[in-house]
């Protein structure tokens, strides 16, 4: 398993139909920077942007769809599982209607594109979300638990259980990401659906563009129409290869054991979200423990903010122009508690913004390039505030940079309590010279 980052090589483009909708789509697949992620482009939408992160998950039945402003990716989770098995750590995925096709309604093609495409390796180092301590989510008879491995193994366990249908019955698949496998092995197994789960669909006018011989539908005595199964056990090897896809939402390979029983994707995607709860929690802990990159005073050298309108008391950590980790202590003695509100105080969710874009500030303003700019706030996006923050609290907040130029720069901000998500917001600012202000 390498250790760097990876890319595509070349550009490639392709076209399909929706599975669920039916609406033609036209897909290119496009290298990306270091530290860029896998990102969903709609282009017929202005350019609007959806990464790939659990975070920006929504509602679905029977698929992973995304979510950014008003703009949303559907059935996004047979690219991934490519994506993930082809060890790409940053892709651009560029998409003119909301459904990604259906292909064959395998990751095969998808997988098939991004080899057309090559694969290159990166300068920057690959990030790995590991394991350490067991985790387990749950929905009546379904699970998912994730435990450590050794020797950086990322394994992954599946057993589907359909009793009272006799041509799947229980079947049971492991397979280890970093074989070479996947292509032969989990790529080819397509989506399935029960008989009269096709037909209450269908009654629904959902997925009426298609017929037997397109989907692999399945009754007691296997697949109906002229389709035939591609393995004696494809169901659950498909749900292997949906399950890979969905946990790839946490924004990079995973190290450690996933064993999984009868999940869907609404509780694997629940999973993710505790596999990145936990790695935030180990994040935070080791950087408590080391050296105050930037004190009160640095900060105050960079930042033109005074009290009461200094919200950063720390900068643990700065990771050259690309991120930076800082903390606000929230006491008693804040300004805004007197009023906001008497007898339940709370810190405003505008100043947790605000403290979120000084910190991106200090990223900004500490280079040699920018220095004697500031950052004026140009916009707010995807603004979300998740859980309230009161006297006592710790706020660990975090930027990464999405881009800065000489005239502006675009910031991708998170704040948490203990490893409690309380706020998320991309921010937009303009550089403009001090003697300006």
């Amino acid at each position: 398993m390498v250790n760097v980052q990876q890319t595509i090589a070349k550009n490639i483009s392709f076209n399909g139909i929706g599975l669920f909708g039916g609406t033609p789509v036209s897909v290119t697949f496009k290298p990306a920077p270091e530290n860029h992620g896998v990102v969903f482009v709609r282009t017929d939408l202005g350019g609007t942007q959806i990464p790939a992160l659990v975070s920006n998950v929504i509602k679905r039945p029977r698929r992973t769809a995304l979510k950014a402003g008003s703009a949303t990716i559907e059935t996004c989770e047979h690219c991934l599982s490519a994506v993930a098995a082809s060890n790409i750590d940053n892709l651009i995925i560029e998409i003119n209607a909301t459904e990604l096709p259906a292909m064959d309604g395998s990751a095969l093609p998808f997988l098939e594109r991004l080899h057309d495409a090559g694969i290159v390796q990166q300068e920057a180092s690959r990030k790995v979300l590991k394991v350490h301590e067991p985790i387990v989510v749950r929905q009546d008879d379904a699970m998912v638990a994730a435990v450590p491995a050794e020797n950086g193994e990322s394994t992954y366990t599946y057993q589907v259980d359909y009793s009272n249908v006799p041509a799947i019955g229980s079947q049971v698949s492991t397979f280890n990401l970093g074989d070479d496998s996947y292509e032969k092995e989990i790529a080819p197994a397509r989506t399935f659906i029960l008989k009269h789960e096709a037909e209450a669909m269908r009654a629904q006018g959902i997925g009426s563009h298609l017929s037997e011989d397109e989907v692999l539908v399945i009754d007691d005595n296997g697949p109906i129409g002229n389709n035939n199964f591609r393995f004696p056990n494809e169901p659950v090897r498909h749900k292997m290869l949906d399950l890979i896809g969905d946990l790839f939402l946490v924004g990079t390979r995973i190290e450690g054991r996933i064993v999984a029983h009868k999940s869907g994707h609404a509780l694997n995607q629940l999973m993710a979200k505790r596999l990145i709860e936990q790695y935030r929690a180990d994040e935070f802990l080791q950087l408590s423990r080391k050296a105050v990159a930037f004190d009160a005073r640095q900060i105050n050298r960079i930042l033109p903010h005074r009290y009461p309108m200094l919200l950063v008391d720390r900068v643990l950590e700065i990771d050259g122009d690309r991120r930076v980790i800082g903390i606000k202590n929230v006491t008693a003695n804040e300004p805004f508690f007197q009023g906001h509100f008497p007898g339940t105080p709370m810190m405003p969710g505008v100043l947790i913004v605000e403290a979120l874009a000084q910190l991106s500030g200090v990223l900004i303003g500490q280079s040699l390039e920018h220095a004697g700019k500031l950052a004026v706030l140009l916009s707010l996006d995807r603004v979300k505030i998740r859980k309230p923050v009161t006297p006592g609290d710790q706020l660990l907040l975090e930027a990464e940079a999405v881009k800065i130029r000489a005239r502006v720069a675009h910031m991708r901000c998170r704040a948490y309590v203990a490893e409690e998500l309380a706020a998320e917001a991309e921010v937009k600012f303009m550089l403009v010279d001090d003697d300006q202000e």
